[in-house]
């Protein structure tokens, strides 16, 4: 029995050695800046909304402050493309591309 415990002892000691890998070096330089993300159809509205030129893009072209629909906590998460099933009479295709396109235009 003692020689059982010993050999397993010695079996389980490369194992118990083994050490973890090192922590990766910290950067020596500032990771550059990120740029700022353009607004698309993809954007959730609450964050167009938030950029004051983003908010007059909908307001032009949606004809009138989104910010103002009574289900607007409802939707301000969402996206234009994923709104878009739940008013498809209003977000035409021809409304999306001319807002896509303006958003696109804001620098």
């Amino acid at each position: 029995m003692k020689y059982l415990f010993a050999a397993a002892m010695f079996a389980a000691t490369p194992a118990l050695a083994q050490t973890a890998p090192a922590p990766a070096p910290a950067p020596t330089t500032a990771p550059a800046p990120v740029a700022a993300a353009r607004l698309n159809l993809d954007t959730p509205i609450e964050t167009i909304v938030a950029d004051p030129k983003g908010k007059d893009v909908l307001t032009a072209d949606l004809a009138g402050d989104v910010t103002a629909n009574p289900s607007y906590d409802q939707f301000k998460s969402m996206s234009l493309n994923q709104v878009k099933g739940f008013a498809p009479d209003k977000l035409t295709d021809a409304v999306l591309a001319k807002v896509a396109a303006d958003l696109a235009a804001i620098k």
